[in-house]
């Protein structure tokens, strides 16, 4: 079977990238990985060489190409099942993808206002106070998914699963900006953050050389 290829912008910006990685590091099968540093007078050009939506990620795997985060990792699940992940039960895994793609469609003023920034520490510029109720939001999520759901393991629905891969950017941005969560959270914060493929993520993180301002924090 071909090695897949995946195309990342910064780790420590890129949450989208953050996503595909994390599942195929889960599926636990070499994988080719380049990475094109966003917000550079070239970066749409080096991206477009590769993706054909000039934005990152991308995978290609032997002659099939997919451009998009949460399409990538449901094409991951079809072509890896043994890696599972996606919950084996019907309605968990009908809940990990509900749950998933309100991540991937919704919280704009999460985003807006506390962008990922992995290596910095900005809890005294929290602006989560601008955004309570998507917090609140995805702290119900959680919690639901982990009362329901979580017996078998730390995270959302027990095992890892791509529903941890869409949250995942969202425990470095609760993490960064202070963001106070209720115990059962900050439990699978502290899960996310601990786990192997995390923690090398946010190493390569720190290592990164490039500065990105984002326009909120330019803001009188």
């Amino acid at each position: 079977m071909a090695t897949p290829f995946l195309l990342i912008g910064n780790k420590n910006y890129s949450s989208w990238s953050l996503r595909p990685w994390l599942a195929l590091k889960h599926i636990g099968r070499p994988f080719e990985e380049s990475l094109v540093a966003l917000d550079q007078k070239d970066s749409k050009a080096k991206i477009l060489k590769h993706s054909p939506s000039g934005k990152v990620p991308f995978l290609r795997h032997g002659k099939i190409e997919v451009w998009e985060s949460l399409a990538i990792c449901e094409y991951l699940a079809e072509a890896f099942p043994d890696a599972e992940l996606w919950p084996k039960d019907a309605a968990a895994r009908a809940h990990a993808r509900a749950v998933s793609s309100e991540m991937h469609a919704g919280f704009p003023e999460l985003r807006r206002n506390l962008p990922m920034d992995i290596s910095r520490e900005l809890k005294a510029k929290s602006r989560a106070a601008q955004v309570p109720g998507e917090i609140a939001r995805v702290q119900q999520i959680w919690a639901g998914c982990r009362k329901r759901f979580g017996a078998g393991g730390p995270f959302l629905f027990g095992k890892f699963s791509i529903a941890d891969c869409m949250f995942a950017p969202v425990v470095t941005r609760f993490r960064t900006y202070g963001v106070k969560l209720e115990p059962v959270n900050e439990a699978y914060a502290e899960a996310v953050m601990t786990h192997p493929a995390m923690v090398e993520w946010i190493e390569g993180a720190k290592r990164e050389p490039w500065v990105i301002v984002y326009d909120v924090f330019k803001e009188k």
